[in-house]
């Protein structure tokens, strides 16, 4: 079974990671300052690519800054993306200026 969790990561980030048991998949590396939220960067690793796993941490991610009322700035080219493509599913998020 996969999980989404929120774990320290460096330098004051935090890491959305995504893990099957034991098994790292994917991760979502972020910062909050105030009530910002900035993702950097969406990747999951090897034979995992394909399975949805990015809109899981995606959706993990959203429904965090959606509790906290946080805006999302979307550095990272995949959220960006998905943003763009969908915007009425994340615009109470999506920090665009």
């Amino acid at each position: 079974m996969q999980e989404v969790l929120l774990e320290e990561y460096t330098n004051g980030q935090q890491v959305f990671i995504i893990k099957d048991g034991q098994k790292k998949l994917g991760e979502m590396v972020i910062a909050i300052s105030g009530d910002l939220m900035t993702v950097y960067h969406t990747e999951v690793f090897g034979e995992a690519e394909g399975k949805g796993l990015g809109t899981d941490l995606l959706n993990a991610m959203v429904d965090h800054a959606r509790k906290f009322n946080l805006k999302v700035i979307p550095l990272c080219v995949f959220v960006l993306a998905q943003f763009k493509r969908h915007p009425g599913l994340y615009e109470d998020v999506w920090q665009k200026k």
